[in-house]
């Protein structure tokens, strides 16, 4: 069975599961580096009740499908998975995974963070905290451009 590169669901995932899933078959796996973001209960200083994510299906699927490329152009990887939550959230809930297989450690971990730093600034999520002032849309933050702009990546360009 073949692993899918790209999934928005609202159901959690398991860690070891998609890993063992993704070095599956691939005798020259020398290296998995994954990422795992969880739901914070504190953000800005406020306290978060809950997290919200929306997002628009097809495209979002598309735009990280078309990250996952760039990865392969960029990176010597053998696999990725990237599995991004939506729906309503807790404190502690898994939102998002990158997982990246390759020969050697440099390049998953290099991938992996490329595409996190994706994630966190251009695939087309809505995130809407749930706070005691009340609810509040969530922006990338200036740190996370500067991240995605030291790969050579200009923010509204995928690619």
């Amino acid at each position: 069975m073949t692993v899918p590169r790209v999934s928005i669901q609202t159901e959690d995932f398991d860690l070891s599961a998609e890993v063992a899933a993704l070095r599956r078959e691939n005798k020259g796996v020398g290296a998995v580096c994954s990422f795992v973001g969880t739901v914070r209960d504190r953000n800005e200083g406020d306290q978060v009740a809950s997290m919200e994510l929306e997002h628009y299906p097809g495209m979002t699927e598309k735009s990280i499908e078309a990250m996952v490329d760039e990865a392969f152009r960029r990176f010597d990887i053998f696999g990725a998975r990237v599995i991004h939550r939506v729906g309503l959230l807790q404190p502690l809930d898994q939102i998002v995974l990158v997982a990246v297989t390759s020969a050697h450690r440099g390049q998953s971990f290099q991938a992996c963070e490329f595409l996190m730093d994706y994630l966190k600034t251009q695939a087309p999520f809505w995130k809407k905290e749930e706070t005691a002032q009340g609810a509040r849309w969530v922006d990338a933050r200036v740190s996370d451009d500067a991240a995605l702009a030291r790969w050579g990546i200009a923010l509204g360009n995928a690619a």
